[in-house]
């Protein structure tokens, strides 16, 4: 514990690394309350809704009047020349956004039931009063009562915001999954292999070196399309972590294999031979430890590049299919210049990709510099 305290003090005059850590701990803290976070569930849509824009939030209202809490007003659509949606803001039917309203119940953490939300609506009446809102559609053309899109709507009038919330849960969780099981089997495989060598260490350095070689998206590719099509979605993610973890421990093994070589010189390890501890002991309690710090810098590092993957394989229709949301397949909609074009806030979920993405690096990159014994030597 001691040990952890001083990473995290070293990493606060780590100002960049710290930063990253701190961006992390929020979405991570999101994802963990997504249900109550998320002011609608992820597949709830409303089809006259169809890619509308974020909400426009205004503090004075048409009649000039000065609001502290932020209004909205409804919209509707027309169609141009093009046959295009374009949506007008409708005066006549005004709402203020509102924290802690009750709405859909949920389950917090997956068993805590609730009813509120982080923030939702109250819809003002002609005398000023306020009503809550119910969330459901008025008509074909006016909106869903008070419905606030903060990151806008999809395809089917879904709201963003609520999908990535709740598509947080399998990109950031994919990660730490995919890379604690290739860690964990590269650890064993690599421990192995640097401590006994000779046949054991030849057979298993070949077996990883012909892992390597296999080229891992279309490793991904394969594997994927082999999978029964009528998988759900929690099956489909549980098999792609197993397929991620398949191909990632390969090059972890061959790094430990070559410090446990090292570290199975070292006196306190002689000194345990000498003493008569069984080889597994030695291996477990004594060298895998000391290749600790490698472990921690590779895990940040890492983590990225499974939650990429994920992404690249959702959006290309191979992983997390929909209802169920994942920042790669919320990207999925914005496939042309086109939808990029007329829909462009559909590209943020990209941007959510890149902010964890990078604050990983910040913190492997800081974890690194402090970790590093030469550093610490000199």
């Amino acid at each position: 514990m001691r040990k952890f305290f001083n990473i995290l003090n070293s990493l606060k005059a780590h100002k960049i690394a710290f930063i990253g850590l701190i961006i992390l701990a929020v979405l991570y803290t999101i994802m963990l309350f997504a249900e109550f976070i998320a002011p609608y569930h992820y597949d709830s849509e409303v089809r006259s809704h169809s890619y509308m824009p974020p909400t426009k939030f205004h503090f004075f209202d048409n009649e000039g009047k000065y609001h502290l809490i932020p209004i909205f007003y409804d919209r509707e659509y027309k169609f141009d020349e093009f046959y295009r949606r374009v949506y007008v803001e409708n005066k006549k039917s005004m709402h203020k956004l509102q924290l802690f309203p009750k709405g859909e119940e949920v389950k917090l953490l997956g068993f805590i039931p609730i009813n509120r939300h982080l923030f939702g609506s109250t819809t003002l009446n002609e005398s000023g009063g306020a009503k809550v809102s119910k969330g459901r559609p008025q008509s074909p053309l006016g909106g869903a009562d008070g419905r606030v899109y903060l990151f806008g709507a999809d395809s089917r009038g879904r709201d963003l915001f609520s999908r990535i919330i709740y598509g947080s849960r399998v990109s950031l969780t994919i990660g730490f999954a995919g890379v604690f099981f290739a860690m964990s089997f590269g650890l064993l495989i690599g421990g192995i292999a640097g401590y006994f060598g000779g046949v054991i260490d030849n057979a298993l350095m070949r077996f990883c070196e012909i892992i390597m070689l296999i080229p891992s998206f279309f490793l991904l590719l394969a594997l994927r399309a082999a999978f029964p099509p009528e998988m759900s979605s929690v099956q489909i993610f549980f098999m792609i972590v197993f397929i991620l973890s398949f191909v990632g421990w390969a090059s972890t093994a061959r790094v430990i294999r070559g410090m446990t070589k090292s570290i199975s010189q070292r006196e306190f390890v002689l000194a345990a031979q000498a003493i008569g501890q069984s080889r597994a002991a030695i291996i477990i309690k004594h060298i895998l430890p000391q290749t600790l710090s490698f472990v921690i810098v590779s895990l940040t590092l890492s983590i990225p590049a499974f939650i990429l993957t994920e992404s690249g394989l959702s959006l290309i229709g191979l992983g997390i299919q929909d209802p169920h949301a994942s920042w790669g397949n919320l990207l999925s909609d914005v496939m042309n210049i086109a939808d990029i074009n007329q829909h462009p806030w559909m590209l943020i979920p990209g941007g959510f990709i890149f902010i964890t993405v990078m604050a990983f690096n910040f913190l492997g990159d800081g974890l690194r510099d402090i970790l590093d014994p030469r550093a610490v030597a000199n």
